[in-house]
C-alpha cells in the first residue's frame, strides 16, 4: 500500500494539541491565562503602552510554551527591564506613588514570566498576581470587580496548588476542587476578620493623583453643556428615607450642588465674593431624615436635599463637613471612595436677606451688549401697565407664564447654541432648550429687569427600587434651576423647566435618547419591564455591596458590638471577640478532626500507623502494598540482621494476622481490637546500622 503524503494528512486541532503539551507548557498556558485576566482591569488606569507591553509579553509567553521554544537570555530581559522602568520614569515621573507602583508590578509580573523556568520563579509569579490581584482594588471597589478578582484569586489558588502536585500529570479540574475547598474553609476566618478585626482607617484610602471631577456636575456651566449628561446612566447617589414613607413630593427632589452667578454671556461660574455673605437660612416644619450613600465624584461636594441646616454625620476620620452661604455643602476632602452619610433636611426654608442690600447688586450683573433683546423684553415687561407698580413676584409669574403660553419646549437637542446672546436665542429663536438653557434664560430676563437671579446646580428627581426601597439618582438626573430674590422673602426657588415641561418636575419624566439597533432589538427579545427588573436587583445588590460593605466603617463596627450585649465598646472588646471566634473556629476545626478519624476505617488507621513506623526504619512501604507484601520486604530488609530476628519474626506474624482479618472467610477474622493490644505490645526493631555507622 503506497503511504499517504504527509502534506495531506489532517492537521490536530487546537484541543488534539493542547492535550499532547508537556505538562509544564500546559500549567504555563493556563497561568499565563489567570495573570492576564487579573491584569485586565489596570488597562483602564495604567498607560496605554502597560497595557500593549504586558499583552505583547504575555502572548510572546505562550507562543514559547505552545511551540516548545527556549526562553530569552538575560540580556534581552535585562533590556527589556531597562525599557520598562524608561517608560514608567517618563509616564509617571518617579517609581514612588500609587500609579507608578502598579505600572511597575504589572510590567514586573509580565516579564517574571519569561525565566519561568522553576518552581522558585513560580512561586515569585503567585506572589505578584497575589499583589496585582489587590492592587486592582486601589481604583475601584465596585461589586463587578469584587467577583471578577474572586474568579482571580481561585486561578492563582488552583495554579499554585497544581504546581505543587508533582506526580504525573494531574487534571486541572482535580487543582480547581482543591483551590475551592481552601477558599471555602478561609471564608469563616475571613469574615470573621472583616467583622472584628479593628478598622483604623479605610483600607484602601489610598489618594489619587488625579482629582478631576468625573462625568456630573462642575464649578461652572456652558449653556448647552449639561444635555449631555442626559446620556450618562451612572448612579450618582443613593438615599433611604427614615422612615421610609416619609419621602417629600416630587417636586420638592432637589438636591443642592454649585451655585453660579458670574455670567459672562454663555458660560456661569461660581463667585468667590459670594462666600462672605451670610446665609440667614430660616426653616420650617418637620425635618426629612435620610441616609445617603454618594460615589465617588472626586469632588468634595455633598449634594445633600435641599436644604440641610445641620451638618450631617461623616465617617470616622473624615472631618467635618461645611456650609457655604450658598447652602452648599462641602466635605474636608475630595470624595474619592463610596461615601455614606446620614443627613436630615426640611424642604420648607427660606435664606438670604429680607431688605436689599449692597451685596445683591452683584446679582444683577450682565455683561455688556450681551442679550440686547431679552434685555429689550424685560423693559416691555416692566413697562407694561398691569406690572409696572406691581412686586417683583408679579413679574416672576409673569415670565413663567410666558414659558408656558409662548410655544417653548424642552428637548435635549435644542440646535445650535454659541456667541454671547444665548438668551436671544432661546427666548426669540430656538425657542427649545434643556434645563440650564431654560434657567440661564430665565435668570438673564430677571436680572434684565433688576431682580438679582442665579443660577443652581444640582440633581433633581430619581427613582425609588422596588428591590429595597432606597431611591437612585443618576448622572442623568443632573439639573438647572434659578434662584430669584424677593423683598421680605428672600432667596427662591424657581424652577423654569417645570413651566415649560411639568412633568418633568412633577413626575420624573426624563428626556430619553434614542435607542440604537441593538438596544431594540434585546429589548424586542427579553422585554423592556423585564430589563427593568433584571436592572433593579442588580443596582440593589451594589447598593448591598456599598452598604456593607464597602461602608462598614469603625462606627458600625462599635454598633455590631453595641447590638451584641456590649454597652461600651472598644478596641480591646473587639480583639476579645475576634480571639473567642479564632477559639471557636479552632475547637471545631478540632471536633472536625476528631470525627474524621473516627469515621474512618480502624483497620487502614492501624495500617497506617504501622507503614510510618516502618518507614522510620528505613524500610520503603507503600500504600497500596498489602500487609503480606510488607511482611516480605521487611523479612528482605532485615535478612543480615540475626540479632533482631524475634522482633522481626513477631512483627511478620502480627502482619499475616492482619492479613487474615481482613481477608479471611467469614468466621476466621482475628479481633481487631486484640490486634492493636498486639501492636502497642510489639518490640520494634532497630533502623540497620550502615558501616560508617558503626566505624566512624
Amino acid at each position: 500500500m503506497t503511504p499517504m503524503p504527509t502534506s495531506s494528512l489532517p492537521r490536530p486541532g487546537w484541543r488534539q494539541r493542547l492535550s499532547t503539551l508537556p505538562r509544564d507548557a500546559r500549567d504555563t498556558l493556563f497561568l499565563l491565562t489567570v495573570i492576564a485576566w487579573v491584569l485586565a482591569p489596570q488597562a483602564a488606569h495604567t498607560p496605554w503602552w502597560t497595557t500593549a507591553f504586558t499583552a505583547g509579553i504575555l502572548l510572546w509567553r505562550g507562543w514559547l510554551a505552545w511551540s516548545g521554544r527556549p526562553l530569552p537570555g538575560r540580556w534581552m530581559l535585562a533590556a527589556m527591564l531597562l525599557a520598562a522602568m524608561a517608560a514608567t520614569w517618563s509616564s509617571h515621573g518617579s517609581f514612588v506613588g500609587r500609579d507608578a507602583g502598579v505600572t511597575m508590578v504589572v510590567l514586573l509580573l509580565a516579564l517574571k514570566t519569561l525565566e519561568l523556568r522553576a518552581r522558585r520563579d513560580a512561586m515569585v509569579i503567585f506572589f505578584l498576581g497575589f499583589f496585582a490581584l489587590l492592587a486592582n482594588f486601589m481604583h475601584s471597589q465596585s461589586l463587578p470587580l469584587a467577583l471578577a478578582m474572586v474568579l482571580g484569586l481561585l486561578g492563582l489558588l488552583t495554579a499554585l496548588v497544581n504546581a505543587h502536585m508533582t506526580v504525573g500529570r494531574p487534571p486541572l479540574a482535580q487543582s480547581l476542587r482543591t483551590a475551592a475547598l481552601l477558599t471555602l474553609w478561609g471564608t469563616p476566618v475571613m469574615v470573621a476578620l472583616f467583622l472584628f478585626f479593628p478598622r483604623m482607617a479605610p483600607l484602601w484610602g489610598v489618594p489619587g493623583n488625579d482629582l478631576a471631577g468625573r462625568s456630573g456636575l462642575s464649578e461652572s456651566m456652558t449653556v448647552g453643556s449639561m444635555a449631555s449628561l442626559a446620556l450618562d446612566e451612572g448612579i450618582a447617589l443613593r438615599l433611604r428615607f427614615e422612615p421610609p414613607l416619609a419621602a417629600p413630593p416630587a417636586s420638592m427632589m432637589y438636591f443642592r450642588g454649585p451655585v453660579l452667578s458670574q455670567f459672562d454671556g454663555r458660560q456661569w461660574q461660581a463667585d468667590p465674593s459670594a462666600m462672605l455673605e451670610d446665609a440667614q437660612l430660616r426653616v420650617a416644619g418637620e425635618p426629612v431624615r435620610y441616609q445617603m450613600t454618594l460615589e465617588p465624584s472626586r469632588r468634595p461636594w455633598l449634594t445633600l436635599l435641599d436644604a440641610a441646616p445641620q451638618a450631617p454625620q461623616l465617617p470616622e476620620g473624615m472631618g467635618r463637613a461645611r456650609m457655604t452661604p450658598q447652602l452648599q455643602w462641602l466635605t474636608p476632602r475630595p470624595i474619592t471612595d463610596v461615601l455614606r452619610t446620614e443627613a436630615q433636611s426640611y424642604t420648607d426654608f427660606r435664606h438670604g436677606p429680607l431688605q436689599p442690600t449692597p451685596a445683591l447688586r452683584r446679582y444683577t450683573d450682565l455683561p455688556q451688549g450681551s442679550n440686547p433683546r431679552t434685555l429689550a423684553l424685560a423693559r416691555q415687561m416692566r413697562a407694561d401697565p398691569a406690572l409696572a407698580d406691581a412686586p417683583a413676584r408679579a413679574w416672576v409669574e409673569a415670565a413663567l407664564q410666558r414659558l408656558r403660553d409662548g410655544g417653548y419646549t424642552y428637548t435635549l437637542e435644542p440646535g445650535v447654541v454659541d456667541g454671547p446672546h444665548t438668551a436671544d436665542v432661546f427666548w426669540f429663536d430656538s425657542k427649545q432648550g434643556f434645563c440650564e438653557h431654560i434657567a440661564s434664560a430665565f435668570a438673564v430676563l430677571m436680572r434684565g429687569m433688576g431682580v438679582p437671579a442665579r443660577i443652581v446646580t444640582g440633581f433633581q428627581g430619581g427613582d425609588r427600587n422596588p428591590v429595597d426601597g432606597y431611591w437612585t439618582v443618576r448622572n442623568a438626573d443632573a439639573h438647572a434651576w434659578t434662584e430669584v430674590w424677593l423683598q421680605g422673602e428672600g432667596w427662591v426657588r424657581i424652577d423654569p423647566t417645570g413651566a415649560v415641561a411639568p412633568g418633568r418636575v412633577g413626575q420624573f419624566q426624563r428626556l430619553a435618547v434614542p435607542r440604537g439597533a441593538v438596544a431594540a432589538a434585546v429589548d424586542g427579545f427579553v422585554g423592556q419591564g423585564r430589563l427593568q427588573q433584571l436592572r433593579a436587583v442588580w443596582e440593589a445588590m451594589n447598593n448591598g455591596w456599598n452598604q456593607w460593605v464597602l461602608n462598614y466603617t469603625q462606627s458600625r463596627q462599635l454598633d455590631l458590638l453595641r447590638n451584641l450585649g456590649v454597652e461600651a465598646p472598644s478596641w480591646v472588646d473587639l480583639m476579645r471577640l475576634l480571639g473567642a471566634c479564632a477559639g471557636i473556629a479552632a475547637l471545631l476545626w478540632l471536633g472536625w478532626m476528631a470525627w474524621a478519624q473516627r469515621g474512618r476505617d480502624e483497620w487502614l488507621r492501624l495500617m497506617d500507623a504501622t507503614r510510618l513506623r516502618l518507614r522510620r526504619l528505613g524500610l520503603p512501604t507503600d500504600a497500596s502494598l498489602p500487609p503480606r507484601a510488607l511482611a516480605l520486604r521487611l523479612r528482605a530488609h532485615f535478612a543480615q540482621d540475626e540479632l533482631q530476628a524475634t522482633q522481626i519474626q513477631a512483627l511478620c506474624d502480627w502482619l499475616l494476622r492482619m492479613e487474615r482479618q481482613r481477608y479471611a472467610p467469614p468466621g476466621e477474622h482475628g479481633d481487631l481490637r486484640a490486634l492493636r493490644r498486639q501492636w502497642k505490645a510489639l518490640r520494634w526493631p532497630r533502623p540497620l546500622r550502615t558501616p560508617s555507622d558503626r566505624h566512624p
